[in-house]
């Protein structure tokens, strides 16, 4: 092959691998050419949804929410800049899934060796087991508000969630896909509401919108870390690239593939849209009932039982808000369940090239992630302080993996020879993808520095 032609046709991954999640590789017919742009959007509509739900985790929870109490709208622009990231990062991973036929995992290991393979995917699987804390702590948490269920029990509970998943596979990828855009609804809707009736200062809200070097001071860079922090989270890229191949696009049709690229791209913005609102809501519902008030609210159980109490809500105060905001808790929990377990099973195959049924890899990934949680839960009585301290240090971990992930995904998909001359990212989405992984690395890691300096006794 002359080097122009190997220059110009992207690397296609072949049958002899395999893809990865090959039970939905192609499930989803693609719509002939012609079709209307709302007919096509809505069939290549899900993975997006999918991928958003990471972006409206436990995690987010807590920092939002936090960030709003603390400081008001200050850091609204920070949970708009990540999102723009976001999108940039989501739109590199679903580009490379549909034009080189791998996903992130993949291609990563097939430029490196077996032994630093093996090495990405131990990181890689330690930063999911670190979201599934988060994951089993929101459940847990929700449980206890809606029916009283002691912690302990709660988050052993959350291993059953097992069943819950050997159900939806047997439904098919598409019904799983319209799950969780209905729980997704359901969380935006309670917190639109909760929003409206709570009523933000409108005039602080579009001025919260423009960065403030306010933002600098050390107290509010600690909070816009964390929101950064779990808001562009490792997993996600990896679980984009590979379910964007469950369309049946013809893999071999540049043109096919292009309008598979354009219809991810609008399906990956619009999931990622309404998961920034929602993370603007929480914010907003951390500012707009708690800032400003002598109230402690460090924890998820503090802002249920606010919004139930008329010496902190006002008339916002209802049992029935506060009832909503455990839903929507579990709601986030168990949308995180469903991607976590897809993500695990994607990069087993692609970094070891190994595969598991999906039950049993839920079984593994969730009991690892509950004991732990167990520990904390027995020796700190139930506390939530201390599950919420958990909570955030599984953050800090998966801030170690994202530069194992951000890098390979603008190195490859910026390679003319990988992805071809046509699918190349331009100049500038170069420029801004190493602006991104740059800015991204370093704010996690000084979130890193900032959290273990105090072990070894330094000021920060």
């Amino acid at each position: 092959m002359h080097e122009a032609e190997a220059v110009d046709r992207p690397r296609v991954f072949t049958r002899a691998n395999g893809p990865s999640l090959e039970e939905i590789n192609g499930t989803v017919p693609d719509p002939p050419r012609g079709t209307g742009f709302w007919k096509t959007l809505a069939r290549y509509s899900g993975p997006g949804a999918l991928v958003a739900v990471g972006y409206m985790d436990p995690g987010n929870w807590v920092t939002s929410i936090g960030g709003g109490a603390d400081f008001g709208y200050l850091l609204l622009s920070v949970i708009l800049i990540s999102s723009l990231i976001a999108m940039l990062l989501q739109y590199m991973a679903a580009k490379l899934g549909i034009v080189t036929g791998m996903d992130l995992a993949q291609a990563t290991r097939a430029h490196t060796s077996r032994r630093l393979g093996i090495v990405l995917w131990i990181v890689t699987e330690l930063a999911i087991m670190a979201t599934d804390i988060a994951e089993v702590i929101g459940a847990a948490i929700a449980l206890h508000l809606l029916f009283g269920i002691p912690m302990v029990a709660g988050v052993l509970i959350t291993v059953l969630d097992v069943f819950l998943l050997l159900f939806l596979l047997q439904i098919g990828f598409r019904k799983i896909e319209a799950i969780v855009v209905t729980l997704i609804a359901t969380i935006l809707i309670v917190f639109v509401y909760e929003v409206i009736i709570a009523g933000p200062d409108v005039g602080q809200v579009l001025t919260g919108f423009i960065p403030s070097p306010e933002i600098l001071q050390p107290d509010q860079l600690t909070m816009a870390l964390g929101i950064v922090g779990a808001t562009v989270m490792p997993h996600n890229l990896y679980l984009h690239s590979a379910i964007v191949q469950s369309r049946g696009y013809d893999r071999g049709d540049e043109e096919a593939k292009a309008r598979a690229v354009r219809f991810a791209t609008w399906d990956s913005n619009i999931q990622l849209s309404c998961a920034f609102i929602v993370n603007t809501l929480l914010l907003l519902l951390g500012a707009a009932m708690f800032y400003g008030a002598q109230n402690d609210l460090g924890t998820l159980t503090a802002v249920h039982d606010a919004l139930q109490d008329p010496a902190i809500a006002g008339a916002v105060a209802s049992p029935v808000l506060a009832t909503l905001f455990a839903v929507a808790l579990l709601a986030s929990g168990q949308n995180s369940t469903i991607t976590g377990t897809l993500t695990g099973q994607v990069i087993m195959e692609g970094f070891i090239r190994m595969r598991m049924p999906l039950w049993l890899r839920r079984v593994i990934t969730r009991v690892v992630a509950v004991i732990p949680v167990v520990i904390c839960t027995i020796i700190y009585g139930g506390q939530e302080e201390a599950l919420d301290d958990l909570l955030v240090n599984s953050q800090v971990f998966l801030c170690i993996a994202l530069p194992i992930s951000m890098v390979p995904l603008v190195w490859f998909t910026s390679s003319k020879r990988i992805m071809g001359q046509r699918f190349a990212n331009p100049r500038w989405v170069v420029a801004l993808g190493w602006l991104a992984t740059a800015v991204l690395t370093y704010l996690n890691l000084q979130l890193v520095w900032q959290t273990v300096a105090p072990l070894f006794g330094v000021e920060v």
